[in-house]
């Protein structure tokens, strides 16, 4: 007969910590740690090579530390394995049957539909299951919903100040360190004619023996999904991001503040820290992300704007957005205030379209899993939210294509602040703007076919079309926003023949991507 367990520890793909809550109290001879590679983790959505590979390497090379230099017993099932249940579900359930744990431990998971499995198949066995605070964060569901108790608009602006006042990060006693709460207004410079002066690479790990043989697994099982795993190069433990962190305070902090809205061709990285996936794996504490940060300006290394910027990422949203998945979910993933209703084009899968800033942020996306934040805000997910694409299909495709993907931080970006979907709960208005934007922010138009400062006519740029159409489409629902005001005024100052040529050529875009264009 197997011997009975006393917990059965439960690490999940995006918790490879090695601090996590989940080792407090483990007893080596009477506890079993358990981790599973599924199918289902990579083809709910249909994920990037990249995405699957990152998460698969990642977990093997955590497994093998908790094994082999903190003596833990181990329960490991491949992907590869014959026997492999291909369901989390499944796995877990045929783990209970052959170990029979007294009670299965498991930290906050960062997808509700996966809290939701292990519930039921907890259940089902009749195993309590404790489901434990992620100290990794800085603060907790809970803290978030006090924060929004009684509240009729939940704005980033004002919890990251409480969490700068709560963990004394960038204060001066009880001000703010620099004078100001926010240099946002100093991070938004474009790049001079010649482009960045730097141009720094991206992630460069060369990948050992176990991320080989991960990267050749999904090669050989995943032939037909996006992702260039020839390029792989990200981090996949705790010393390498370390040094992933290190070189961004060293090479690229001083500079991100200035130009971290900016954008280049061809340059998928530039002065962005690329950090996102070792946060979001947990490989790295944001903790300590943020006290590097803070000491880099102290010492002089990088200036207030750049390091402000940086830090209200990782203590301000990346918190806020997680408040706002545990408070909204399940009815937030459905999330339509604009009901929209366009089919998601299929060029988001191939990258083959004419719209030359389009292009550059899809290949980038689909090859390497990865696209900055202003790629993915104001090209990728503004040309489906202009267009009227269903949040729900470019939720999952955000989710299937990016390497940092986990849906916690996901889809509450996608649902609430890049489509509007939640009708303004994270976003007090839509962030919607012409292809001047883009053409002011990069330099994709100057070899683009289309001119971002037409809005009628052949030559017209489907952003700045759309654009208008949208403020025409939406005029009624939108018209007692204070924040659209002037953009609804501009648009009724079109006259009718303009409005009435934008809305047709509107409606040729619209046919033409759902014909497959």
């Amino acid at each position: 007969m197997a011997q009975r367990t006393r917990w059965l520890l439960v690490v999940l793909g995006d918790q490879l910590d090695r601090e996590s809550v989940l080792f407090d109290g483990v007893d080596r001879d009477r506890d079993r740690v358990w981790m599973a590679e599924v199918v289902e983790e990579a083809t709910h959505v249909p994920s990037s090579r990249v995405r699957t590979a990152l998460f698969l390497t990642g977990m093997r090379h955590f497994a093998r530390e908790l094994e082999e230099e903190r003596g833990l017993r181990m329960s490991y099932r491949a992907l590869d394995d014959p026997d492999n249940a291909g369901t989390l579900a499944g796995e877990l359930a045929a783990a209970l049957e052959a170990f029979r744990p007294e009670r299965v431990r498991v930290v906050l998971p960062g997808e509700w539909r996966v809290l939701q499995a292990l519930r039921r198949t907890c259940a089902e066995a009749e195993v309590p299951l404790d489901v434990l605070e992620d100290g990794h964060f800085f603060t907790t569901p809970e803290d978030f919903a006090a924060h929004a108790k009684g509240r009729k608009m939940l704005r980033l602006e004002y919890f990251y100040r409480e969490l700068r006042r709560r963990f004394g990060v960038l204060m001066d006693g009880d001000d703010p360190a620099g004078g100001e709460w926010n240099f946002d207004v100093s991070n938004r410079a474009s790049f001079p004619k010649g482009g960045p002066p730097e141009r720094p690479g991206g992630p460069n790990v060369a990948p050992d023996a176990t991320t080989r043989e991960v990267l050749d697994l999904v090669e050989a099982r995943f032939p037909d999904a996006v992702g260039d795993l020839s390029t792989f190069r990200w981090p996949v433990t705790p010393a390498q991001a370390e040094e992933a962190l290190e070189a961004f305070v060293r090479e690229r902090l001083p500079r991100f503040g200035r130009w971290q809205d900016a954008m280049w061709t061809g340059e998928a990285w530039l002065y962005h820290s690329w950090l996102s996936t070792s946060l979001n794996l947990k490989l790295l504490s944001p903790r300590r992300v943020v006290a590097r940060a803070e000491r880099a300006w102290r010492a002089g290394e990088a200036p207030i704007e750049a390091v402000e910027g940086f830090i209200r990422q990782v203590l301000g949203w990346r918190e806020y957005v997680r408040g706002i998945y545990w408070q909204g979910m399940p009815e937030y993933a459905e999330g339509n205030a604009l009901e929209a209703t366009e089919p998601l084009p299929a060029f988001y899968w191939s990258g083959e379209t004419d719209m030359v800033c389009l292009r550059d942020a899809l290949r980038a996306t689909l090859d390497l899993g990865y696209a900055h934040h202003i790629q993915r805000l104001m090209v990728t997910g503004l040309y489906a939210l202009l267009l009227g694409v269903r949040p729900r299909e470019i939720h999952e495709w955000f989710l299937a294509v990016y390497a940092d993907a986990v849906e916690w931080v996901e889809l509450p970006n996608v649902i609430g602040m890049g489509q509007y979907a939640d009708g303004g709960t994270m976003a007090s208005k839509p962030y919607v703007a012409s292809g001047r934007y883009i053409d002011r922010m990069g330099n994709a138009c100057a070899d683009c076919r289309y001119d971002p400062g037409e809005r009628v006519g052949e030559r017209a740029c489907p952003f700045t079309v759309l654009y208008w159409d949208f403020l025409l489409r939406h005029r009624e629902r939108l018209a007692g926003n204070p924040r659209m005001r002037l953009q609804l005024a501009n648009a009724d100052r079109l006259g009718e023949d303009e409005a009435e040529a934008i809305r047709r050529r509107a409606r040729d875009l619209r046919a033409t991507h759902r014909d497959g264009s």
